[in-house]
Order: structure tokens, then sequence, then C-alpha cells
């Protein structure tokens, strides 16, 4: 998979953003309801990647800069947003490769810790990022007080 950076609007963002969108109404009930402002995710203070195997795109994730305020955010924080790879390329490790590339661009860009929010009715998302070293933190955000919110952090000094 080739992973590419690109503006919160590329069409293929907004095509894997939807599809992400549907599984949260499958299993919510609802899209993530969670304010996002485009330019948040424009470099250095954030950033959006696509995965592409051959032309198609098959997978995102994105992070945006947050520094504080507290208890929510610290100082250095990059929260991951956007997390997805398509039914048809599950099970080949892009998951794993598309958080791995939010982390390292994440903290070549000086973010300190890695944060992120997602629910109990996405187990293969928990399983993922207990593996990758990410530990539970307080809820944070508008989910901060929903009984099957998850939130989740790393340190990223080793990114």
């Amino acid at each position: 998979m080739r992973i590419v950076p690109v503006p919160y609007d590329h069409p293929d963002a907004a095509k894997l953003m939807a599809a992400v969108q549907q599984v949260y109404v499958e299993r919510y009930g609802d899209e993530d309801a969670t304010p996002m402002d485009p330019a948040q995710f424009d470099p250095p203070q954030g950033l959006f990647l696509i995965g592409y195997q051959g032309e198609e795109a098959v997978a995102c994730g994105a992070w945006r800069a947050h520094d504080g305020p507290a208890p929510d955010f610290q100082d250095g924080d990059a929260e991951f947003k956007r997390m997805y790879v398509a039914d048809s390329a599950r099970g080949r490790g892009f998951a794993r490769m598309i958080l791995f590339e939010l982390e390292r661009t994440a903290a070549l860009s000086g973010r300190k810790r890695a944060v992120l929010e997602t629910g109990t009715k996405q187990p293969e998302a928990i399983a993922l990022y207990a593996s990758s070293g990410y530990v539970e933190i307080p809820g944070f955000g508008i989910y901060k007080n929903e009984p099957d919110s998850r939130c989740y952090a790393k340190d990223l000094s080793g990114a």
C-alpha cells in the first residue's frame, strides 16, 4: 500500500470518510458528530493520509494538533481521527500501516502524545490500539460521558 498525504476535502478522502460514517451508523445508529474543521488537518498542525492499493483508495487516517485545554488535551497532543480500511482491503495490515504513519508524521511535527476515541462496538479498532501500545485514558471530547466510548493515548517520543 502506498500512503499519500492529501487535503481533507480531497475526493478520495470524502469517499472514505463517507464509508466510515456509514460504519458508525450501522454500529451506533448515527454518524460521528465530532466537530471537524478541515483547516485543522492542514500541515504542519495536522495531516490527512490516504492509503492506495494500485489506484484505489482503500484506507485513511488523520491527525490534528491540540495544545490543551486540560483535562481533555495536553500540550503536544495529536488527536487521531477517521481511521478506516475498506472492507475489500481488510486483513492485510493496512490499518497498522496507517496508524504507524500517523504516529511518525505527528512525532516529526513535534507532537508528543497521540490520543484517540473509539467505541466498544469497534472491537477490531480497540484490538489494534491495544496491540500497538495505546493505553486507556479518561474520556475526552463530545463522547466523554458516553458509556460506549473509549479513549486511548500513546507517548510518541519513540515514534
